[in-house]
């Protein structure tokens, strides 16, 4: 979502018992978090502007800046920190809550306390060794720039420390102060037992890592804890209490995760979903397609699946891929008697088909930690994405092939035209993005500023809609969901340093080697895996965590990297957008404005059809590498 794909969560508290402490409180918390936006904000524009800086002084000028990507990667660790706060002080950090959305109040106010409570374990734990890692790399100067790197690694502790300071303040405030109470101490007697049980743990070997990676990050997980600091109390609980690594190794394996300059075209995509929504082009692309399509049975279901395709070509996001889609058509196909829980149903599901869509942010992700050749991902992920759809439509043809049309006017070809010269800009973009990076003009991650700026142009000169009121909270929230994604990119990182290290890869490499069947088997066992980690960790954490350690033995097996990244992807959307636990489903809901339940019963048949899709792309390498 990570793909990557997020989801917002919004915990209603029970009465206040002080409501003066609450307000002052609150308002601290108020006054520090802009403190925080605006620099996060100024930060995206400041990435964008020297990246395409970059790109005019390399192509048209022929004189490049030697210093921009060095610049642009200092800049890029403190976004990805302070959005992190960002994300952390409005609850946006990526978590499950398929567990505890059963609870009552009162349970899930003291579950929502934990959850903050260990988020600052972590915190409060890691934030010594942060400040140790940012003192050591004062003493390496950078290259072009002649600075020292403490000015880039600075960002970590600092970053660190405001979110400390922001779970305390969100604690402080809670309704009931005995609640919160009651989850510090829980998570401090958790965290005594594990320290207490220290001299036991040693001794159990490769068993430890059952016990904390599977273990612990599954109990907080469950419990609803983000990700990200679940990935990190695994790791740090697994360095500290069983090997004697210094606990700096960690912060530096989470800023090489959060470092790669590629990672940087995931805030740069973000802001280019959000761009196109604002703009009106994909409005101008839907109704395009609508005017093609609409008039037929199951029509605008077609236009959905349609419409997807195409702005996944353009955001890498698919939030803000559902977000431009789903407003525009949702209304006219209720007007029409389509049920909201098929519509829903279909929005999460056309979801997971545009996973492989690029600029993916699944497919960056892949080529940042498996050095998979980002140009090849993007040329092999256009053709399983139209697999998908077909057999998406062909479910819509057979459930709506009754649909009484005789209130539905045609479109003349004079409208069907008109409605193309005005979304002929919007269409073009996709094509442009592409024809950037095959024509060398920009690299993945610098093709994001073009489509930027030639969504601002298009934006002001030919669709003449462009709200700058909306301007601060679209940088602002690109940053917050950039900062959730990149820590869980950092913590996962650290986990599969970690696996790494202690032999597991190796293990699992002859494990995994040794299956009977070869590659048809490990194909297939890679499929039902990535589905449930799809769901249970979403997409970009278990990319990061297992894509360094299975890539490999895709390769000794046989199997095309493109062609086996192509084959995750898909499983991991599936699961990722499969109730009852893919949080991707209920961001569907949200975003559809659906009770999750109504959607329950119809979006098995769209994962039915989604799997066909995936086994014919496994069946036929040629689907994903015919064109590479």
């Amino acid at each position: 979502m990570a793909h990557a794909e997020f989801t917002e969560i919004v915990v209603s508290e029970v009465v206040v018992e002080s409501p003066r402490r609450r307000l002052l409180i609150g308002t601290i918390e108020a006054v520090l978090g802009r403190l925080v936006e605006i620099p996060a904000a100024i930060l995206v524009v400041a990435e964008i502007v020297i990246l395409f800086a970059g790109v005019v002084a390399r192509y048209a000028l022929h004189q490049p800046l030697i210093w921009s990507d060095e610049l642009a990667s200092i800049l890029f660790l403190w976004l990805a920190m302070l959005g992190a706060v960002v994300a952390f002080r409005r609850g946006e950090h990526m978590r499950m809550t398929a567990g505890v959305a059963v609870a009552g109040p009162r349970l899930w106010a003291y579950l929502d306390a934990v959850a903050t409570a260990a988020a600052l374990a972590f915190l409060v734990m890691v934030v010594r060794p942060a400040y140790d890692y940012a003192v050591e790399e004062s003493f390496i100067t950078t290259p072009a720039l002649g600075i020292e790197n403490i000015w880039r690694a600075a960002a970590l502790p600092v970053g660190i420390a405001l979110m400390t300071l922001f779970a305390l303040l969100r604690l402080m405030r809670a309704a009931n102060l005995r609640t919160v109470l009651a989850a510090l101490l829980s998570v401090a007697a958790i965290i005594a037992l594990f320290w207490l049980a220290q001299p036991w743990l040693k001794p159990l070997g490769n068993l430890n890592l059952v016990i904390f990676f599977v273990g612990v990050v599954a109990f907080c997980v469950f419990a609803g804890v983000p990700i990200a600091f679940a990935f990190g109390l695994a790791i740090f609980g697994y360095l500290a209490l069983t090997t004697r690594t210094p606990l700096m190794v960690l912060v530096g394996r989470m800023d090489e995760g959060m470092s790669h300059l590629i990672l940087l075209s995931v805030p740069l995509f973000v802001f280019l979903g959000l761009l196109i929504e604002m703009t009106g082009m994909a409005r101008a692309m839907v109704a395009f397609l609508a005017s093609l399509l609409g008039h037929v049975r199951g029509g605008l279901h077609y236009v959905l699946v349609g419409a997807m395709y195409l702005v996944s070509g353009i955001s890498g996001a698919k939030a803000a891929d559902m977000a431009a889609v789903a407003p525009v058509l949702f209304p006219e196909m209720k007007a029409r008697g389509a049920r909201p829980g098929d519509l829903v149903a279909l929005l999460a599901a056309t979801g997971a088909q545009t996973e492989t869509i690029p600029p993916s942010l699944v497919l960056i992700t892949i080529g940042s930690v498996t050095g998979v050749s980002i140009a090849a991902l993007f040329t092999g992920g256009l053709l399983p994405g139209v697999v998908l759809a077909v057999t998406l439509c062909a479910l819509v043809w057979w459930r709506y092939r009754k649909e009484d049309m005789s209130g539905v006017r045609r479109a003349t070809p004079s409208e069907i035209g008109r409605s193309f010269v005005v979304a002929l800009p919007a269409l073009a973009l996709p094509f442009v993005i592409r024809f950037a990076v095959v024509e060398g003009i920009a690299t993945a991650t610098e093709v994001s500023t073009i489509g930027i700026v030639y969504g601002l142009l298009t934006g002001l000169l030919i669709y003449r809609r462009f709200n700058w009121r909306r301007l601060f909270p679209m940088l602002v929230e690109t940053a917050a969901l950039s900062g959730a994604i990149l820590l869980i990119i950092g913590t996962a990182t650290g986990m599969a340093w970690g696996l790494t290290q202690s032999g597991f890869s190796r293990s699992l490499a002859a494990a995994m080697t040794g299956l009977p069947g070869g590659a048809a088997t490990f194909i297939a066992v890679s499929i039902l895996a990535f589905t449930i980690l799809g769901s249970v960790l979403e997409g970009i954490p278990a990319i990061v965590l297992f894509g360094p350690l299975l890539f490999p033995i895709a390769r000794a097996v046989g199997v095309h990297e493109v062609h086996y990244a192509m084959i995750i992807i898909l499983a991991m959307g599936i699961g990722l957008f499969a109730p009852p636990f893919g949080v991707g489903y209920y961001a569907a809901c949200a975003i559809g404005r659906v009770d999750p339940a109504a959607g329950m019963r119809p979006i098995w048949g769209y994962l039915l059809a989604l799997l066909i899709g995936l086994t014919i792309v496994a069946i036929f390498p040629w689907i994903s590498i015919g064109f590479l």
